[in-house]
């Protein structure tokens, strides 16, 4: 009987570390994935209006020092997971001052047409006036 138990309790830990490591590689995958969804949101919006920028910018410095933590353990895992981050981290900081810096821009161009408008508007008054 202590035989059998033995072995039932290896099995139980051996399924427990499989449990283990493949939830993991669940979490490594999503939080490597995770930035997905708001570079899709923006792309397709154009609009980086409600996002803070502060965010990405903290999470891409935490995602290198864990990479680099990752390469002093020696964690194939970790270090995938930090690359894929760091990647996607980096496309969504490019794509994000693409548009915040269109975006002012294109408002820098309106203010400049209004001004103008303005003027033609206080030229027009100033005629009837006359």
């Amino acid at each position: 009987m202590n035989d059998n138990g033995s072995y039932e309790d290896m099995i139980l830990r051996r399924n427990i570390m499989d449990l283990a490591q493949t939830l993991g590689w669940i979490a490594t995958f999503l939080f490597s994935i995770m930035v997905i969804p708001q570079i899709i949101k923006t792309y397709r919006s154009k609009d980086t209006s409600g996002v803070s920028l502060a965010v990405f910018v903290i999470y891409l410095n935490a995602n290198i020092i864990a990479l680099i933590y990752a390469f002093m353990i020696k964690q194939q895992p970790l270090i995938i997971k930090y690359i894929i981050a760091i990647i996607t981290t980096v496309i969504y900081i490019i794509i994000f001052w693409y548009y915040y810096r269109r975006k002012n821009i294109e408002n820098k161009i309106d203010i400049k047409i209004d001004k103008k408008i303005e003027e033609k508007i206080d030229e027009k008054i100033e005629r009837v006036n006359v």
